[in-house]
């Protein structure tokens, strides 16, 4: 594995606004073979990075480094890509652009196309926010993406999901010690409530009920600790900013498609297998149930796991032992 940068200068945003020396993280695993047929991209999600994606990577796995040449580009705002934490918004944070999940997936084509010369994908996969880029990667390079494995993330935030994350980021916000994101030292009681808040959401109500939680510690204090544990490692104004990705997600939000989801659907010429979660809270099955319907060739399997958004983050051997199935078998139609 080799972890590099990329350099894309100021980079136009879809907004038109500059994201200055824009520069894209990426780790790559295995070689790239003789006439690049073997490219399979993985982006990161919310709170992960290219370190997260590498439980899913291994020989004789789907995602075999021996077999494939394996990209996986750190998402905007996460740390390593260009982030509010970075040195040239350090004296003004909230200078950082929004950015959508298409500005990742253009960013993350011209390191494949301009650095690795590589004009044919295998798979795009993803997981929750880099499942929405999968989705993103299939309607914007359709000629491109032989195969896109959405898990547990959908093509357009829902209503119900982005209210879900307003509630997240009103408990960060809400930290005086915050100071609108001009912070000396991390908020730490508006990081501690976010991550609480969002304990609730990670897995379903039978996770708990069945005592799953225990897998974390001997009480729920231990799934607690989890989350504070991952979240308290982040910048806080890197968790709103790749918020703010999230809600923004919406394949349709594209001057080739013009707010029409289902012209934006349609144009998916890949190869989907959508997996969703059958417990999710905020990506439910019956969202990807009416994208897959759209989709000219797209089939829903849903995850049947009690672990909720978790079934499909690693979190869960069965439910990851599951998955790697489903994308050994996408991998050899």
């Amino acid at each position: 594995m080799q972890l590099d940068l990329y350099k894309l200068g100021d980079f136009e945003l879809q907004s038109g606004e500059i994201l200055t020396d824009a520069i894209l993280s990426y780790e790559t695993h295995g070689s790239l073979n003789d006439n690049g047929s073997n490219v399979i991209v993985y982006p990161t999600w919310y709170s992960g990075n290219h370190e997260d994606v590498r439980a899913a990577i291994a020989p004789g796995r789907a995602l075999d480094p021996d077999k494939y040449f394996i990209v996986v580009p750190d998402m905007f705002g996460n740390g390593f890509s260009s982030s509010p934490n970075h040195q040239q918004y350090s004296s003004d944070r909230n200078l950082f652009p929004s950015v959508t999940p298409y500005d990742n997936v253009i960013a993350q084509y011209h390191l494949l196309k301009n650095h690795f010369g590589i004009s044919k994908i295998k798979l795009v996969v993803g997981f929750s926010m880099s499942a929405q880029q999968a989705f993103h990667w299939g309607a914007l390079y359709p000629n491109m993406v032989d195969r896109i494995a959405p898990i547990c993330g959908s093509a357009k935030t829902a209503i119900h999901n982005h209210v879900f994350l307003e509630g997240i980021k009103a408990a960060l916000t809400a930290d005086c010690s915050w100071a609108n994101g001009e912070y000396a030292s991390p908020p730490v009681a508006g990081l501690r409530a976010f991550s609480r808040v969002y304990t609730g959401w990670f897995a379903s109500q039978a996770f708990f009920r069945e005592g799953l939680h225990l897998n974390f510690g001997d009480d729920v204090e231990g799934i607690f600790s989890f989350a504070e544990n991952l979240f308290g490692s982040f910048d806080a104004n890197d968790l709103l900013a790749m918020l703010a990705t999230w809600q923004s997600a919406d394949i349709s939000a594209h001057p080739r498609f013009s707010g029409d989801l289902s012209r934006a659907l349609g144009s998916i010429r890949a190869r989907a297998v959508v997996m969703p979660s059958q417990t999710d809270l905020y990506f439910p099955p019956e969202d990807n149930e009416l994208e897959v319907s759209q989709m000219p060739d797209a089939e829903l399997r849903v995850i049947p796991s009690l672990w909720g958004h978790l079934a499909g983050g690693g979190s869960s051997q069965s439910d990851m032992s599951w998955l790697n199935d489903q994308l050994s078998e996408l991998l050899s139609t």
